[in-house]
């Protein structure tokens, strides 16, 4: 393999039902990051679909992509394993990328570790920090030669969340990973931008790894999705009881946000797992996060601590979480948190 071959940082556009889904316009925005420090680097996003998926290529070039590989057959209307491994594994191989990035959603779960196979390269999944360095990240006594510079530094975490792992591929290419939704950051958005678009069509011809799609069932989740909240109100084990979280839901409600929770919480089965926030569960960004009797673990830090702002409630003075808050409250929280909803409650009447 000549890796000298391989340029450029590409991103998988996921979309579902001809709509480009968040996570896509994310990567563009880590790709541009990382192709800025890679020599004569440029950002492509591949975009796989039925018929009229070509017509959403612009929104990828206003989030900052270079290029748009539009691959659009009926075969991709409705996402299956094969002839979308078989699309990307055709691009990957006409156009050597040097990294190629893939969401770690549903569909990048399953797609991304298929088409490292096919194209026999690594794949270091559920990425939380991507970033272009030397690995060894220190040379060895003796061995500085064999240091290699311009490589895709992939760090997700490791053994149940208790580590943190920073994982290289410096022998093949492209180098290849699933990065969580959430965690990276999506450009300001340029309206009316324009940019190469390419078509591409490898072929489709079905196989006996083609499977037959039946019924397509659409489930409609009464949880929200807390990645997209401007305001969370957030339960630990702290708050003591599944019950008690009619406080911070009274909270949440007065200041119109929504009410997550931590891993604790998950486990102990008090709220579903689509309201964690944490390494093992979701990444979150919002103006204000609110945390209600969290202690601050480093794993349920790295979900939230790049919210604008932070305010803690803890009756622990020496809980962790107080070092990442911008505001700390020591105190009960059964008592803290119905008195501040009053409050909020009462100014935002005055207002009216």
């Amino acid at each position: 393999m000549n890796l000298e071959e391989y340029k450029g940082v590409y991103i998988f556009a996921e979309q579902v039902d001809n709509r480009i889904s968040g996570i896509a316009f994310e990567l563009v925005g880590k790709a541009k990051d990382l192709a800025a420090d890679l020599p004569d680097s440029f950002v492509t996003a591949v975009l796989l679909g039925g018929p009229g998926i070509k017509e959403k290529a612009y929104q990828l070039a206003e989030y900052g992509a270079d290029k748009v590989i539009v691959i659009e057959d009926p075969a991709l209307e409705t996402y299956m394993t094969e002839p979308y491994t078989h699309a990307l594994s055709c691009v990957i191989n006409e156009f050597k990328p040097e990294i190629m990035l893939v969401g770690a959603t549903p569909i990048g779960r399953d797609l991304g570790p298929s088409v490292s196979a096919r194209v026999a390269t690594g794949l270091t999944a559920d990425c939380t920090k991507l970033d272009i360095g030397d690995f060894p990240l220190v040379a060895q006594p003796g061995k500085e030669d064999e240091q290699k510079h311009n490589q895709l530094l992939m760090t997700r975490p490791a053994f149940g969340g208790n580590t943190i792992a920073t994982i290289a591929c410096p022998n093949n290419r492209p180098q290849m990973a699933t990065v969580r939704p959430g965690v990276m950051q999506k450009k300001e958005r340029v309206k009316g931008a324009t940019c190469e678009i390419i078509d591409y069509n490898p072929g489709f011809e079905k196989n006996k790894k083609y499977v037959e799609i039946l019924e397509v069932v659409k489930k409609i989740s009464d949880t929200v999705d807390i990645m997209d909240a401007k305001i969370l109100v957030s339960g630990g084990r702290g708050v003591g009881s599944p019950e008690n979280f009619k406080i911070l839901e009274d909270l949440a409600k007065a200041i119109g946000g929504e009410v997550s929770c931590s891993r604790a919480v998950v486990d102990a089965g008090w709220k579903p797992k689509d309201l964690q926030v944490g390494q093992t569960g979701k990444t979150v960004r919002p103006q204000v996060y609110i945390a209600c009797g969290i202690s601050g673990a480093i794993q349920h830090l790295a979900g939230m601590e790049e919210s604008d702002l932070i305010i803690a409630i803890n009756k622990d003075e020496t809980a962790p979480i107080f070092d990442v808050a911008d505001i700390g409250i020591v105190g009960d929280l059964n008592k803290i948190v119905p008195e501040l909803t009053k409050q909020i409650e009462a100014f935002v009447a005055a207002k009216k």
